[in-house]
């Protein structure tokens, strides 16, 4: 069943059927994840451990620095769905009918390569751009010392006196995420799978969010308590959460988009 909250698009690009999909949906998207995890767990945690290892360096550069350590977080965030098109080429190739390794999944990903690249600029200026934003924030509303991370983010959250700029750093990356993810959650697995470009790509998750509203609150609040979780465990959860949640993002797509 198709809708169309969003009917302009089809004047302007070619977007496909899109389904409409129950709240709990996402729940099926995960156990079909998992399968597809455990069908080839070893590329898809080799994924997994590059992004962990991404993840640590990443906290571990910032951590001098208190204030970069949030933006560092949020920016490593908003480029994961470029670190999971690997994952989404294995889940492609197995349905498929092969047995891909990981060589076979950096080789599929040269299919639309120039496409992606865009659409990993895209990720790149986000990130960059919410670092700046977060910097200008602190430096205008934060006055009080940045010695280390836990105290920083103690004094910042707990101690009541920058409740302003916790409602002006969230508002803003709330934001900033929501938008590079209906741009990108079923437009990173298309580019994957079909030879599109870009701009019709992240209009077509556009319009497939709009018209799955509920599914995709839910899809997307499991994404960020399921990668939580990976931080929580000093990014060694998400050796396994990212693959397995680039696989489900891939049965995301299968199911929302006519073939």
């Amino acid at each position: 069943m198709a809708s169309h909250h969003l009917p302009g698009l089809d004047e302007h690009f070619s977007v496909p059927e899109v389904h409409h999909v129950a709240a709990s949906r996402p729940l099926a998207w995960l156990k079909q994840g998992w399968q597809d995890l455990m069908a080839h767990p070893g590329p898809s945690l080799i994924y997994g451990v590059l992004v962990a290892t991404m993840g640590w360096l990443i906290v571990t550069l910032a951590a001098p620095r208190p204030y970069l350590v949030t933006a560092a977080v949020s920016g490593f965030l908003l480029i994961a769905p470029l670190i999971a098109t690997g994952v989404y080429e294995l889940t492609r190739q197995r349905a498929n009918g092969r047995t891909p390794t990981f060589l076979d999944s950096l080789i599929g990903l040269r299919r639309n390569a120039s496409a992606v690249a865009q659409i990993g600029i895209v990720l790149a200026l986000a990130a960059l751009a919410w670092e700046r934003i977060s910097a200008i924030l602190l430096a205008l509303f934060y006055g009080g010392e940045m010695s280390t991370v836990e105290g920083f983010v103690r004094q910042v959250l707990f101690s009541g006196d920058y409740t302003g700029v916790v409602i002006a750093w969230f508002a803003g990356g709330g934001l900033l995420a929501a938008l590079v993810f209906s741009l990108t959650v079923i437009g990173m697995p298309m580019l994957i799978d079909r030879d599109t470009d870009v701009i019709t790509a992240m209009m077509t998750s556009l319009r497939t969010v709009a018209d799955n509203v509920p599914a995709m609150l839910v899809w997307a609040g499991l994404i960020v308590a399921l990668t939580a979780i990976g931080f929580a465990t000093l990014m060694l959860g998400l050796i396994v959460i990212l693959p397995w949640l680039g696989h489900a993002t891939w049965c995301a797509y299968q199911d929302l988009l006519d073939k």
